[in-house]
């Protein structure tokens, strides 16, 4: 059970980083949108409120933390404790605008496009759609961790097959000698392959197609 609780960190890489750039991304956008004319009121940078550390500050941090425990996690456990915390990142980016007004929080600002289409792409790109994207992203990565690997179910200690897999009987006496291949050992535990000229003891039968000299 130890051994599939190890996975390589490769696994979670994909969905680690593109965690981390959404939570980055969800978390500035309220501060360095005005920079660029896209965002939420008031039309300055760098505005802080306890507003945007619940809706924005705070599943940032969940989704960033989360996106950095796949990326660098060699535990299955650990791992899918952070794509757990993406989710949860994700979703309150979704659900916690709305939830919100239940205490009296009236978000984060007004969008500052003027057009509807600006306003959708403003709501959507810093809450529903990036914490849609968010959740999509964390589940892949749960989903990834979860399936245990053919090279992780062995145990650590268990020889590998040979490729053909296939196993070959054990001979011992003068039966050894015409059965082992070329460069094998005549019999086990005997160091060295078969000499090419090996002479073969009075009474032993020949193998078809070996030269030497005639028995007397």
């Amino acid at each position: 059970m130890t051994g599939t609780m190890r996975v390589p960190r490769s696994r979670g890489g994909f969905s680690g980083i593109l965690l981390v750039l959404l939570g980055l991304w969800g978390g500035l956008l309220p501060f360095a949108g005005p920079y660029f004319d896209f965002g939420f009121a008031p039309d300055d940078t760098w505005v802080y409120n306890t507003d945007r550390l619940e809706l924005s500050i705070a599943p940032a941090a969940a989704a960033v933390l989360g996106g950095l425990v796949v990326l660098f996690s060699a535990h299955r456990a650990v791992a899918m404790l952070g794509a757990w915390l993406g989710v949860l990142g994700g979703a309150w980016f979704v659900v916690g605008g709305p939830l919100a007004t239940l205490w009296d929080v009236p978000g984060v600002g007004a969008p500052l496009g003027t057009g509807n289409g600006r306003h959708l792409a403003e709501q959507l790109s810093g809450f529903a759609g990036l914490g849609t994207v968010i959740v999509f992203f964390a589940a892949l990565a749960l989903g990834r961790f979860a399936v245990v690997g053919v090279r992780e179910a062995l145990p650590p200690d268990e020889p590998e097959r040979d490729a053909s897999g296939t196993t070959q009987p054990l001979v011992f006496g003068r039966y050894a000698r015409e059965n082992a291949g070329p460069g094998q050992p005549a019999e086990p535990g005997l160091p060295g392959p078969r000499p090419p000229g090996d002479q073969r003891v009075a009474g032993e039968p020949r193998v078809a197609g070996e030269q030497g000299g005639v028995e007397r």
